[in-house]
């Protein structure tokens, strides 16, 4: 039986040093374990957060929540009714306006500008623009545009939160596109397709569910944002749909609420707060459920 036995110093680990082997195992279990640590605190805080930000936003939650506007100072009840049909308006006009740019870019990047040297510049603005701050972009619109018709609205910010959802569309849906095989556009001009069909119907709807998946990113991002809104669209505490007017949005009531000393309105932010956690939790679930590639057997 000893005979038969395979011995790993002479099969597996022939021709290894042993002492080396022995070295990469330790380093590799301590990076794993190390991995694990910092995973581990990361979800620890995560966990922290999200438990506050549920027992307080649910303690806000009621139907004046939903019916009623933001009350005045030293008022009781109240609700969020005007900033969140505002925050709707605002954000829903920039995926509008938002979503055709950047995916019409994202396919001239990938599909027509491999060699161009404009596709470069555009490519290295774009990363620019992903890592500049919302406040300077906030402060941009407002120079050029609320300063110039001498007041905010909600257009303006609009445009403010499409400057910071432009680029995470554009480069998403390049990448996506990358992604997909050449195979498949050979195909598609084996017979006799233009180029242009090709880019719209064949590869955009190969990678549909990745940029999908870029516009809610984009989306997720500017659900947020307070900064450019304060330079932009500033806030309005009774109900409006003018989208040429100062109007109500969730991040500068919930940044302006949390701060103030009376209780209600603090209630109201929490409030607020876990509203825009789950608008943004529900649309990323609704996107993989919906677009979510399905194995053929």
């Amino acid at each position: 039986m000893s005979s038969n036995t395979v011995k790993p110093e002479s099969s597996i680990f022939k021709g290894m040093d042993m002492s080396l082997f022995k070295k990469r195992k330790r380093a590799n279990s301590i990076g794993l374990t190390l991995s694990l640590i910092a995973m581990g605190i990361g979800m620890i805080f995560l966990f922290w957060i999200l438990s506050v930000l549920l027992y307080k936003g649910f303690a806000a939650i009621s139907p004046s929540l939903f019916l009623a506007s933001t009350p005045a100072p030293g008022s009781e009840g109240g609700g969020l009714a005007n900033p969140i049909v505002g925050s709707l308006m605002i954000v829903g006009f920039c995926t509008l306006i938002s979503t055709p740019i950047g995916i019409m870019a994202g396919i001239y990047l990938s599909e027509y500008g491999n060699k161009s040297s404009f596709a470069e510049v555009t490519r290295f603005v774009t990363d620019i623009m992903l890592s500049a701050p919302s406040i300077v972009i906030g402060l941009f619109v407002y120079a050029i545009l609320v300063a110039q018709v001498k007041h905010f609205s909600g257009w303006a910010g609009s445009i403010a939160l499409c400057l910071i959802a432009i680029p995470v569309v554009v480069r998403t849906t390049e990448n996506m596109l990358r992604l997909v095989p050449t195979t498949l556009r050979e195909a598609a001009f084996a017979l006799g397709a233009p180029k242009w069909k090709v880019s719209l119907t064949i590869v955009l709807r190969a990678a549909k569910s990745g940029v999908i998946t870029g516009i809610l990113l984009a989306l997720a991002r500017v659900s947020g944002e307070t900064a450019p809104l304060l330079f932009t669209a500033l806030n309005n505490q009774f109900f409006s749909t003018n989208m040429n007017a100062p109007m109500a949005n969730l991040p500068v009531v919930i940044f302006q609420f949390a701060m103030s000393p009376y209780d209600n309105w603090v209630n109201l932010a929490w409030g607020g707060a876990l509203l825009i956690t789950f608008a943004v939790l529900g649309l990323n679930i609704l996107a993989r459920v919906v677009f979510r590639e399905k194995v053929k057997v």
